[in-house]
């Protein structure tokens, strides 16, 4: 008994010397160079210094569960809402209270009872082979399952999360059945079995192995801006399609990399301020410019490269129904022989 009460105390005194520290805790599912060095000019400015731990999201979320209440966890970052929602349902967040963050992030990109925040914006876009589609300007999504492009798209897996996150939205746009029968026909279009990532389907595309690509922005922005030159080759023969931007249209599919205050936290007041310093407009052009996101924060500017895309119109949809429609989806998905 003295040993378990003593080993109690010990733990207490830890946790009240931590909190006591001028520190933020973080776990990250991000792996860009230029989050670290975001987070060491976050430390200059406040004082707070960082505690950085990486790990896959999944892996992390069941770190924190492992940890219980002694976990040191402050700010858990991840990718796609989709990865949100599975910490959600760990019941690992707390609502996050901030005016600030508020005032900053539109809606649509925040947690309706506050559980998370977006902190930069991925448009899960087309990539087309510009003589082979035409008016590509006007495609939608739905348009990928047109019998005009049978054996002519390509896609990766239906274990992608943003694959399965782009078919949530629609399951909240048009609903569960037209969704399906927009599987069905998607898959029947396609000109091979789903392989590789994003950058695969882009070369894809150059290749003339297919017209027309699902890919997430940032990929073919990253080509363009690498030193890769055969990716830069291949970037240069295809073009980025924003879909569904006609009048009356919904507008194009976005997701979030985002985060959320873990739910025993211990440096709470430190996490608020460090999630609303990466919202801040200098900060965001910072924070984005290591993969070539869009900011959340409408007053931070743009990289280059993505101006050249041209300005889009979003879908209207709260990012937590990409994670609450996360398993109809996946059904979806396995029933159209989403492979």
């Amino acid at each position: 008994m003295k040993s378990f009460l003593l080993s109690t105390i010990v733990i207490a005194m830890f946790m009240v010397s931590c909190s006591s520290q001028q520190e933020v805790n973080v776990y990250s599912a991000r792996h860009y160079d230029t989050d670290q060095d975001l987070y060491s000019q976050f430390t200059k400015e406040t004082g707070i210094e960082v505690n950085l731990i990486e790990g896959g999201s999944d892996e992390l979320i069941e770190r924190v569960k492992s940890e219980g209440l002694n976990s040191p966890a402050d700010v858990l970052i991840t990718v796609d809402a989709g990865r949100l929602w599975r910490a959600e349902e760990a019941d690992i967040l707390q609502p996050i209270e901030s005016e600030t963050l508020e005032e900053r992030i539109p809606s649509s990109f925040r947690h309706p009872k506050g559980l998370w925040i977006g902190l930069s914006k991925r448009v899960r876009g087309l990539v087309v082979n510009p003589d082979a589609v035409e008016d590509p300007e006007d495609l939608t999504y739905e348009d990928l399952a047109d019998p005009r492009f049978e054996d002519r798209v390509c896609i990766r897996s239906s274990n992608n999360i943003y694959n399965q996150s782009l078919v949530a939205s629609m399951v909240e746009t048009i609903g569960a059945e037209a969704t399906e029968e927009w599987a069905n026909g998607l898959v029947s279009n396609m000109a091979r079995e789903p392989q590789g990532g994003d950058r695969d389907q882009i070369r894809a595309v150059a290749a003339g192995v297919c017209d027309v690509a699902v890919a997430n922005h940032y990929y073919l922005a990253v080509m363009i801006t690498g030193d890769d030159e055969a990716d830069k080759e291949a970037a240069s023969k295809v073009q980025f399609v924003f879909p569904n931007q006609g009048e009356g249209e919904r507008g194009a599919h976005v997701n979030i990399s985002g985060a959320g205050i873990l739910k025993n936290a211990p440096n709470k007041d430190n996490a608020v301020r460090f999630l609303e310093y990466l919202t801040t407009p200098e900060a965001q052009e910072y924070f984005i410019s290591g993969n070539n996101e869009y900011p959340i924060n409408d007053e931070a500017d743009v990289a280059p490269v993505l101006q050249e895309f041209g300005e889009y119109k979003s879908d209207s949809v709260n990012v937590s129904a990409l994670g609450s429609n996360n398993p109809e989806a996946i059904r979806i998905m396995d029933r159209a022989g989403w492979k």
